[in-house]
């Protein structure tokens, strides 16, 4: 197997790995997407909305904004609190959403979410939990697309939503296909 990287950036990771063939190319796309976990902020509890919008379309706004992910340190049990308290006339960005947590918070500042005219206030607190994309596209760090090149070479294109890295994206896929096959042959060993 000879692996060469093509392009490197926190954003875009494209590779190319030649001696797989397609079933393990695809388990690396589809666990990059699927099995990876990182934070999104899952449930959102309003204490004052006085805007034109409904209290569920400012929730899933904020539901799909990317959540920075830590690669050490954080687990599925984790839950980091975001709290949200604006006054119109205003344009709300993700950066208005404010957090105590030092290494979690929005990927990108610059996300609108609403616009409040004078005098309105949104005022909640969401919580973000770390799961894996297969429950929900807001917790998907990226997408991974390949193509399959001549002999059995295959060329990988990553993008990062900014939640972490698109090199770890593909690092933490592969891990997770590891310890998937690494359950599965320890409950066959049990037959």
């Amino acid at each position: 197997m000879k692996v060469e990287v093509l392009e490197n950036n926190p954003v875009t990771f494209r590779f190319s790995v030649k001696g797989i063939d397609t079933n393990l190319a695809n388990a690396i796309r589809r666990s990059s997407m699927g099995m990876v976990e990182c934070f999104a902020i899952d449930s959102i509890t309003v204490y004052e909305n006085t805007s034109a919008m409904f209290d569920e379309y400012i929730a899933h706004r904020i539901g799909m904004i990317p959540i920075t992910t830590p690669s050490k340190g954080y687990s599925g049990t984790d839950q980091i609190m975001f709290t949200l308290d604006v006054v119109g006339p205003k344009t709300v960005y993700s950066e208005d959403m404010e957090t105590r947590d030092k290494e979690v918070g929005v990927a990108d500042e610059h996300i609108p979410i609403i616009k409040l005219a004078d005098g309105q206030r949104l005022r909640l607190d969401g919580k973000a939990v770390m799961r894996p994309g297969s429950k929900h596209a807001k917790f998907s760090p990226g997408i991974v697309a390949y193509e399959e090149k001549d002999n059995a070479t295959y060329e990988f294109s990553t993008e990062s939503f900014g939640q972490m890295q698109a090199k770890e994206m593909i690092n933490n896929a592969i891990e997770a296909i590891r310890a998937h096959i690494k359950e599965l042959q320890k409950e066959v060993k049990k037959l």
